[in-house]
C-alpha cells in the first residue's frame, strides 16, 4: 500500500491510502473533497471508501459533500459518533478492506470524542502497517480530553494503540508537532531522543516538509502522554500512579502558552 499526505485547512491532514493491485483507494477524514478528488485523479486511483476518525467539523466536514462527488462512496465512522454522512458505523474491532490487499481494522480511541475511532491498516506481508490515529494521537502529543477522562485516555494511547507493533506508522489528524516536542521537553528535559526530534522536527518543517509519520517506536519513547507508566515520568510530575501523571501533563498542556 501507499499512503500519501493531503494538507487541509491550516494544519490538517486527509491522507489517501491506495491499494496498489487494484488502484483502490480510502481517504482519511478528506475535510476538502475537492483537493481529494484531485489527488485521486493524479495518482489514477478509484476512490471508494472515506475512514472517519471522529465528529469534529475540521475532520468529518466534507463527507457529504464526497458523497455528492463521488456517488456510492462508502462512509465510515464510529458507532458512538454522529459522524456526518456516515453509511458504515463501526465499532471496536471491526474489520472491513480497501481493494486486494489492504486490510483495516477499528479500534475504539475515546476521550477526544466518545466515539473516536483509530484505523489500523495493514498490507502485503513485509510492508510496515499504519495507524490513523485522528486527534486521539498526535505526535508528541495527544488529543484534548473534550468528551472524556483521563482513564479513558489511558486506555487509548497505553493500552489499545501502546500495544500496536512498535513498527507501525503513526498518521495524526494535524501538524502539531513541533509544539508538542517543546512542551514535552518541559515534562522530560533530559531526554535527549526528545532533543533529537525536535531538532529533527523543526528542520522538516522550516524546509516546508511534514513531520508525520511517526512510529510507535518512536512515541513511546518521546510522547510524556504514552510514557506515563515508567516510574522515572511519574517522578517528574510528581505522582506515582499513570492515569493520575497522564491528567496532570494533559492539565499542565491546556495551560502551556508555548
Amino acid at each position: 500500500m501507499k499512503i500519501f499526505h493531503i494538507p487541509c485547512l491550516e494544519d490538517n491532514y486527509a491522507y489517501l491510502i491506495i491499494e496498489e493491485t487494484t488502484k483502490e483507494a480510502a481517504v482519511v477524514d478528506p475535510v476538502e473533497p475537492e483537493k481529494i478528488i484531485e489527488a485521486a485523479k493524479q495518482h489514477g486511483v478509484n476512490l471508494t471508501t472515506v475512514l472517519t476518525t471522529h465528529h469534529h467539523w475540521d475532520h468529518a466536514g466534507g463527507n457529504e459533500k464526497i458523497k455528492e462527488m463521488v456517488p456510492g462512496i462508502k462512509v465510515y465512522g464510529g458507532s458512538l459518533d454522529n459522524v456526518k454522512g456516515c453509511t458504515h458505523q463501526v465499532e471496536n474491532g471491526d474489520k472491513f478492506s480497501i481493494g486486494a490487499h489492504v486490510n483495516v481494522l477499528s479500534l475504539h480511541t475515546p476521550c477526544h470524542t466518545k466515539g473516536h475511532i483509530s484505523y489500523y491498516v495493514t498490507g502485503k506481508e513485509g510492508e510496515d502497517p499504519a495507524v490513523f490515529t485522528g486527534d486521539t494521537l498526535f505526535v508528541a502529543g495527544c488529543g484534548k480530553f473534550f468528551e472524556g477522562s483521563a482513564e479513558q485516555m489511558y486506555q487509548s494511547l497505553c493500552v489499545t494503540l501502546g500495544s500496536l507493533p512498535q513498527p507501525t506508522q503513526v498518521y495524526c489528524g494535524h501538524e502539531y508537532t513541533v509544539k508538542n516536542l517543546l512542551f514535552a521537553l518541559t515534562v522530560e528535559p533530559s531526554n535527549v531522543k526528545l532533543q533529537q526530534k525536535l531538532a529533527w522536527a523543526q528542520n522538516q518543517r522550516q524546509a516546508g516538509l511534514p513531520t508525520i509519520p511517526s512510529t510507535i517506536e518512536e512515541e513511546l519513547e518521546t510522547n510524556p502522554f504514552m510514557r506515563v507508566d515508567l516510574p522515572e515520568l511519574q517522578k517528574l510530575v510528581g505522582f506515582n500512579d499513570p492515569i493520575e501523571a497522564l491528567r496532570e501533563i494533559r492539565k499542565r498542556k491546556d495551560n502551556w502558552r508555548g
